[in-house]
């Protein structure tokens, strides 16, 4: 085993020992969410003498990057997702709440996937989320967004860019873990802040949350970083593995990822995750409101 210094190490101890104090952005409750913000405890959010890790503005990763949707109107932009290996080379991981509206066969607005936007560049191109080709758990669209929080991630199968190359082997893709716990460190998150042209990185750790609302039940990873505001929902949380990043959770969750800048939240990967995986990766029919489950 190689014995020199660990870069990734170095460089969390680095933000750890950081200004103690950063500027945060303006919050918004829901983190990507399109649907309003959700009632908020007062202990969602930091800690009193909470170190809040800093964020920085980067060019990003090619494994990571945000979606753009498309109607009658016009264009814009929403949350952030990142490529998931998997056998059709096609797979990009976010929220639940960030891509329930674009599922069916026929949906008001089209999503499409620009991995490492930055500055106005696309630099792998787009890449369309195929028809009736957005999975979500059936309990998330059955609960809704806050009864719904454990199950507050999904995946989008994905075409082929302009130049006919698909996701994965354009940009390869990050490992999916599940069921491996809620305390990991280092923790890299990445998400694309609304109205940002580049998204934030932020070095930090992830602990257990067991919930304190009713209306969110469940328990999941918390993260404390700063100036992840909304458009950051559906950004991965990263750990480093010797055969590239896997991901442990996406923003989301607990109050649609939190009602604060300084802290957000994932569901929790475990059995659901891995079905879901399953069903986007081997073209199951996706589940949707109001349908049956087997």
């Amino acid at each position: 085993m190689p014995t020199g210094p660990n870069p990734v190490a170095a460089r969390l101890d680095a933000y750890w020992t950081a200004a103690r104090m950063t500027a945060a952005l303006p919050a918004d409750a829901a983190k990507g969410s399109e649907t309003g913000p959700a009632l908020s405890p007062a202990v969602d959010g930091p800690r009193p003498g909470e170190y809040i890790p800093p964020s920085r503005s980067f060019d990003g990763i090619p494994q990571a990057g945000t979606f753009f949707w498309t109607d009658a109107q016009g264009t814009g932009r929403t949350c952030s997702g990142s490529v998931v290996r998997g056998p059709g080379r096609d797979l990009v991981l976010s929220a639940g709440h960030c891509l329930k509206g674009y599922s069916g066969t026929a949906p008001q607005r089209r999503l499409a996937f620009v991995p490492q936007y930055h500055d106005g560049v696309k630099p792998y191109g787009v890449f369309p989320v195929g028809a009736n080709s957005v999975y979500v758990p059936q309990q998330y669209y059955d609960l809704g967004e806050h009864a719904g929080a454990a199950y507050d991630f999904g995946f989008a199968v994905t075409e082929p860019n302009q130049d006919g190359t698909s996701l994965q082997d354009a940009v390869g893709g990050v490992r999916l873990l599940t069921g491996t716990g809620y305390d990991h460190a280092p923790v890299r998150m990445i998400g694309y802040p609304a109205g940002a042209e580049k998204p934030l990185e932020c070095w930090s750790r992830t602990t257990r949350w067991p919930s304190d609302d009713p209306a969110d039940p469940g328990t999941f990873p918390r993260i404390a970083c700063d100036a992840f505001v909304g458009g950051t929902s559906g950004g991965p949380m990263l750990v480093p593995r010797r055969d590239g990043w896997a991901v442990i959770g996406v923003i989301g969750g607990y109050h649609t990822g939190g009602n604060t800048a300084q802290v957000s939240y994932s569901a929790y990967f475990g059995s659901a995750t891995r079905a879901l995986y399953d069903a986007a990766t081997t073209g199951a029919p996706p589940a949707g409101p109001g349908a049956v489950r087997g």
